[in-house]
């Protein structure tokens, strides 16, 4: 039998897991990790070829991808990227158009894996120049940490319910390390990709007027990793606790 206090604990553990891995798949399959804000494009016929130029070079993009010029076209067309996308905001019409309200679409690009493990450069752009071993890494831990987050948190549910099945909660214990785990590996996540952004910011030649934040599906990771702690807590408490009351039990009844 488990005590009420103990009961409870798991089911609100189980819940709070629930959500974490929910607002983390979310977020892994969104791409508003991080936002753009750009001035309006100007009437200037160079200005516009230019942003044309590199919606042209962003949509059309197959299997070589530029960091420098898909980085320059969130930069200036008001981007959004994520941890599996990259998307831009432009108008329906063409950008010389004078009407004065234009539809905005967004077109987005999907990171394939192979471009998820490749090799980032000093000067982005620039394949024969220096590799930025640093920002490589942080780049391929930033996809591979939410993987293994997510991973850790559905071995634990599957531990969970074996223990249920078992009527024992012994197992509780293993479950909340790995959700303690789950929970570090979301807020590497965040850590790694703010990092690298931040390094991408300084190797490259970005526009000052551009305005740039945080998006909410990074908060959605953010939140995860608490809730996943929070988690951990509850089953190894709950564990450690029934543990210690059953001990008890067993020498008094002994005794």
């Amino acid at each position: 039998m488990v005590d009420n206090r103990y009961a409870t604990a798991l089911v609100i553990g189980s819940v709070l897991s629930l959500l974490a891995s929910v607002y983390l798949s979310v977020a892994v399959g969104t791409q508003h990790w991080y936002q753009y804000r750009s001035l309006p494009p100007s009437n200037d016929a160079s200005n516009a070829s230019d942003l044309r130029m590199l919606r042209e070079a962003f949509v059309n993009e197959v299997n070589e991808v530029n960091e420098k010029s898909y980085s320059e076209a969130l930069f200036r067309l008001n981007g959004t990227l994520g941890l599996w996308w990259r998307c831009i905001l432009v108008p329906d019409k063409p950008f010389l158009s004078q009407e004065p309200e234009l539809n905005m679409l967004t077109e987005c690009k999907a990171f394939t894996l192979p471009q998820q493990f490749e090799t980032k450069y000093k000067h982005p752009g620039n394949d024969s120049g220096e590799q930025d071993i640093l920002r490589t890494y942080l780049w391929r831990c930033r996809f591979l940490f939410p993987l293994v987050s997510l991973g850790l948190a559905f071995l634990g549910a599957l531990i969970g319910v074996c223990a249920c099945l078992c009527r024992s909660i012994t197992p509780t214990l293993f479950v909340g390390l790995l959700h303690l785990l789950a929970g570090l590996c979301s807020l590497a996540t965040v850590c790694c990709f703010l990092a690298g952004i931040d390094l991408l910011h300084r190797a490259t030649e970005w526009p000052v007027w551009v305005d740039h934040s945080m998006g909410w599906s990074l908060y959605l990771a953010l939140v995860s990793a608490p809730l996943q702690m929070m988690a951990a807590a509850l089953f190894i408490w709950a564990a450690r606790s029934h543990r210690k009351t059953y001990t008890r039990m067993t020498a008094y009844r002994v005794a």
